[in-house]
């Protein structure tokens, strides 16, 4: 980042538009694995008292059945968006029996590939879709790395800072392609810092050693039953976490949202040679969707999205194409174990101000040389990203992560400032924390859950599931009023209506379903 975020600060002070940039909306979707009361993995299906995992609006599943996924409403304010995933929480909790949610990203007894059940949906033609999925996604990648868990934040800015916002930038252009250029300068800047996340939310620096058996890795053990590595932050960001061969071959255009679409549209239309080996069909049981590269657009992994809600059976890049990007997905953030709901205020408000600082800040094409640099300072940090040693090559050279720390968290101060005057307070304190950690490593969650390892002599799982029985203690001491849960309890059943309604709505063959969503 460079001085156009203290420019950018003075010229919407003077405009008077601070108010409309404080009145952001985020959400956050977050990931928890159920677990039985020996930390193994949870073999039963999804708890009807949930709902429809198809159709609910705030829980649902990811990849497995097991791998609950909380999705709060768009919020106008951090403590409303932490309220709200706090009570998804504890609406779950009770209504899981005796199951407890896993704490941490990285997973433990999963008890083998075959062990963990894949997600499933009901008999519509679109329940039916995304279960075949992710067959595929079994069949490409292994059902262990779909277990990882972790955090999406989603952030979009107001209407009104936007149309005040192009009027002193770029009035020529529509605001539609306005708000997308600024979206996509916003997260190709994103990829610059990504270290920065890496090392300021990486909570998963060691693993079980059931995760890594009969896999080349270069941990090390610790203790019985679990590996690490001394320095490590996000080990589920790096090789031990979502990561594909074939998808390292994939060019993703980050220019503008054309090139972005066509270029992720390629990927699901090329036939990946590995993949048409698993085949498609056996008999009539399908084992992927395709033999593509991507068999859906969403299949692509990456650590930050541009997004637009897709309208029933729409494609994401159809719905990008033609209403343009209406927020940015973060996808690298790991849950934190020491937090009830894995993110906290300050956590949030840090992520809120890397993302507009972004927004600010110039962002010049991303180019395959400076990816490739980025994606080895992405492995640094993932590898020994707290060791005083590790040093990363910025915009202003060679230097310590702290001292890049540091110099990312100065620029970003009058942004902080701006914010505290105009709307919620925190965000000078938020920076404030984050600074003690680039100054004080031991301060991070990767190196607070390793010494928390060492001084009770716990492995990995041990930790994991201290941590687990102590927020499901948490929660339990904090149940929802009678109202709360009676507005879950209806939510719950108005999903499975919806799932229903959509299965007996259902008239074409499912081939016949597949074949004309592919051909939209």
């Amino acid at each position: 980042m460079t001085d156009n975020v203290a420019r950018a600060v003075e010229k919407i002070e003077q405009a008077g538009a601070g108010p409309a940039l404080a009145r952001m909306h985020r959400g956050i979707e977050k990931e928890s694995l159920r677990i039985n009361p020996d930390g193994s993995l949870s073999k039963v299906a999804h708890p009807s008292a949930l709902g429809s995992p198809l159709t609910h609006p705030n829980i649902t599943t990811d990849y497995s059945e097991a791998l609950l996924e909380f999705i709060t409403p768009v919020c106008n304010s951090v403590p409303d968006v932490l309220q709200s995933l706090y009570s998804i929480h504890q609406f779950v909790l009770q209504n899981i029996g005796q199951e407890h949610l896993w704490v941490a990203s990285m997973p433990c007894i999963l008890g083998g590939e075959e062990a963990i059940p894949i997600a499933r949906y009901g008999n519509s033609n679109i329940g039916r879709m995304k279960h075949i999925y992710r067959r595929g996604l079994a069949h490409r990648y292994g059902r262990t790395m779909q277990s990882i868990a972790g955090i999406h934040f989603n952030l979009s800015l107001d209407d009104e800072f936007w149309q005040q916002w192009h009027r002193f930038n770029d009035p020529t252009a529509s605001l539609t392609d306005f708000k997308s250029n600024s979206y996509f300068g916003m997260l190709r800047n994103f990829y610059r810092v990504l270290w920065a996340v890496l090392y300021l939310y990486g909570a998963s620096p060691a693993v079980c050693k059931s995760f890594v058996d009969g896999r080349e890795h270069p941990l090390e053990p610790f203790g019985h039953g679990t590996f690490f590595l001394p320095y490590a932050t996000s080990l589920r960001m790096g090789d031990m976490g979502y990561q594909s061969d074939a998808q390292s071959t994939i060019q993703i255009e980050l220019d503008d949202i054309n090139g972005y679409c066509e270029s992720l549209l390629k990927a699901t239309k090329t036939v990946y040679p590995k993949y048409q080996e698993i085949g498609i069909k056996t008999d009539d049981d399908y084992r992927q969707l395709n033999a593509n590269l991507l068999q859906i657009e969403n299949e692509y992994y990456a650590p930050v999205r541009p997004k637009r809600v897709a309208r029933s059976g729409e494609k994401p890049t159809s719905a990008l194409q033609q209403r343009g990007v209406e927020y940015i997905e973060v996808r690298s953030i790991d849950l934190d174990p020491f937090l009830p709901v894995g993110i906290d205020e300050s956590g949030i408000q840090f992520l809120e101000l890397l993302l507009i600082g972004c927004l600010f800040d110039a962002s010049p094409p991303l180019r395959n040389k400076e990816m490739t640099h980025l994606r080895a300072v992405r492995d640094q940090v993932v590898l020994n990203g707290r060791s005083p040693n590790t040093t990363i090559l910025t915009d202003q050279g060679e230097q310590t992560v702290a001292d890049a720390g540091n110099n990312l968290l100065l620029r970003l101060t009058p942004l902080a400032e701006l914010l505290d005057s105009c709307g919620e307070t925190g965000y000078r304190r938020s920076l404030t924390q984050q600074q003690e950690k680039f100054e004080a490593p031991e301060l991070t969650p990767s190196a607070r859950i390793l010494e928390t390892m060492r001084d009770t002599d716990a492995s990995f799982f041990q930790f994991a599931m201290d941590q687990s029985l102590a927020h499901q203690q948490f929660f339990k001491n904090r149940p929802l009023t009678p109202q709360e849960n009676r507005r879950f309890v209806d939510e719950a059943q108005i999903s499975i209506q919806c799932q229903q309604a959509l299965e007996a709505a259902d008239t074409s063959p499912f081939d016949q379903f597949l074949e004309q969503y592919f051909s939209n």
